[in-house]
């Protein structure tokens, strides 16, 4: 069946902070460009995840009236702490003399990301931008020339088996002069886009992380609204992995409490979420939840490599913006102001181009741009941040940042390298210690089932797996005998089991939980496991995270 067509000016895959922001820029620059932007979540900001601790700067540039729009921005930070934590019953309260000036946030607000997008894609449609929320980018289109034509949505109505069900519908294709590709961390076309036009030369492997996050409803005399508390050491440090622990108190007596590890890890017994659970049960974190109850789950991969991991950002006929290109700042934990920058940035370089009526070229000036937005110079103020902690750890990396952001304005004559990938970090399982988890009590702590039930997930059962395997073999006859299959572990949502049937193991992938963090992309040793979009529509539904 042949699939239908769109021409638009510009199309932006991705409804996050960049894509919104790209696309309210174009039209705010010249109403009579067409755009559009698909979004595989079944509504804007259905697959939102992030802190968050927001930095206003870009949002004060796109929309300076934004307070009397009703942005939600409604709990400014009135209190930073940062506590190193020496074990599980033990801390200590860094005074902020010796915080890197990076982690301070006077004027920096506490907001859900997801609602923050919702509101953008309302400004975007009253400036003329169509929204397609529930349509997965599953291809990208390219010209004879071989420069970036658009994008094809995923056909609907596909079954298991790869046969076309009674409800079949076709994917459509997108076509556009320049197509902006802002799907956040590991986006699976940013990765393609990335190895054909071979974007990544010459700069090191990207980094990651996997932050899980929950939202809490706790007693009022336990909350503390513009309350921002940041951790590093216990639990991780046992394990000898890096990361670092957060707890925002929000408005309405909710406070977000969340574990980022380091994708680095070497022991392939670590579990992210286990680590996440155990993390709640410490005096600090455990002083605010106590008597409160959980209401929302999930977990998403970020980009932390820096300007050393960030590849190219221009091909002909697109651009990578956002987390898709690695924009975020993790010595401020912080990249929706970055996100959104690069995409104004674009909207501005693609708004120049077809002023001159130019299609499907090669957006060079964007780069220009870019490296002389503030963006770019704080990204390289702050970018040995990231390798330093590789390198020696959370405490000793931000003794390091600390002289070299505070005290040296990031102006030291060298720049740090992390020339290792994540999924190359892991040692064999026997070199390493076993971890062994505490049961989760139901109270502060709880098991992967009953936390993706409330991250509200859900996929059509009868449709092609998106998770694939380029080798069915490779779970059992390698990752099982050498690292004890890790997806097992890294996996947030219990899609990977390794289980037992009539004496045989087999590799189990159970789809239907997938919160869509991207974490077994980026963690499989082998590079194994591809994810691909699956049926539009499909995955989490978080509904303020």
């Amino acid at each position: 069946m042949e699939r239908e067509s769109m021409e638009y000016d510009v199309v932006i895959v991705g409804a996050g902070p960049a894509g919104l922001a790209a696309a309210c820029r174009l039209r705010q620059l010249n109403e009579d460009i067409s755009v559009c932007v698909v979004e595989k979540g079944s509504e804007v900001g259905a697959h939102i995840l992030s802190g968050a601790v927001f930095e206003p700067t870009a949002l004060n540039e796109l929309f300076p009236d934004w307070k009397d729009r009703g942005a939600p921005l409604n709990t400014p930070v009135k209190g930073d702490d940062i506590y190193v934590m020496g074990s599980a019953e033990k801390a200590t309260r860094v005074p902020n003399l010796f915080v890197p000036s990076t982690m301070h946030n006077e004027g920096n607000y506490i907001i859900s990301l997801g609602n923050l997008c919702r509101w953008l894609a309302e400004q975007a449609e009253n400036l003329g931008v169509e929204i397609f929320p529930g349509f997965a980018a599953a291809e990208v289109l390219y010209n004879e020339d071989g420069s970036v034509k658009g994008i094809a949505t995923g056909d609907m109505g596909v079954g298991a088996n790869g046969e076309h069900k009674d409800s079949y519908m076709p994917g459509m294709e997108l076509h556009a002069k320049y197509t902006l590709f802002a799907e956040g961390c590991r986006g699976h076309l940013g990765k393609q886009l990335i190895e054909r036009f071979k974007l990544n030369e010459g700069v090191d492997p990207q980094h990651y992380g996997i932050g899980i996050k929950e939202i809490w409803k706790v007693s009022d005399d336990k909350h503390q609204q513009g309350l921002v508390v940041h951790t590093a050491g216990w639990p991780l440090d046992e394990s000898g992995s890096h990361g670092g622990g957060f707890l925002y108190h929000l408005e309405d007596s909710q406070v977000v409490v969340g574990l980022i590890t380091d994708l680095a890890y070497s022991n392939p017994h670590v579990s992210p979420f286990d680590e996440f659970q155990r993390y709640k049960h410490h005096p600090v974190i455990k002083q605010y939840l106590e008597g409160g109850h959980r209401v929302a789950y999930g977990a998403r991969a970020i980009t932390k490599g820096g300007l050393q991991s960030q590849p190219k950002m221009t091909f002909p006929g697109g651009l990578l913006i956002g987390d898709n290109a690695g924009t975020l700042n993790f010595a401020k934990i912080k990249g929706n102001h970055t996100a959104m920058k690069s995409g104004m940035i674009a909207a501005e370089a693609a708004v120049e181009a077809l002023a001159a009526d130019r299609a499907n070229d090669e957006l060079t000036e964007y780069t220009t741009r870019y490296r002389n937005s503030w963006a770019w110079k704080e990204l390289h103020k702050q970018r040995n941040f990231g390798p330093a902690q590789h390198k020696w750890g959370n405490i000793l990396g931000s003794a390091y940042a600390f002289i070299d952001i505070n005290i040296f304005q990031g102006k030291l004559p060298w720049t740090l390298r992390d020339p290792k990938a994540d999924h190359a970090q892991l040692r064999p399982a026997a070199d390493c210690k076993k971890i062994d988890y505490p049961k989760p009590d139901g109270v502060l702590s709880f098991d992967k089932l009953s936390s993706v039930f409330i991250s509200n997930t859900n996929h059509e059962e009868d449709q092609p797996c998106h998770l694939t395997l380029k080798d069915d073999e490779i779970p059992l006859n390698h990752n099982l005998p050498i690292y004890d299959e890790p997806a097992q572990r890294y996996c947030p949502a219990a899609v990977y089991e390794v289980v037992e049937e009539a004496g045989k193991l087999r590799f189990q992938i159970n789809a239907q939980n997938c919160v869509h963090c991207k974490t077994c992309d980026i963690k499989d040793p082998t590079q194994n496991i591809v994810w691909v979009a699956p049926e539009g529509g499909g995955g989490p539904n978080y509904p303020n995270m």
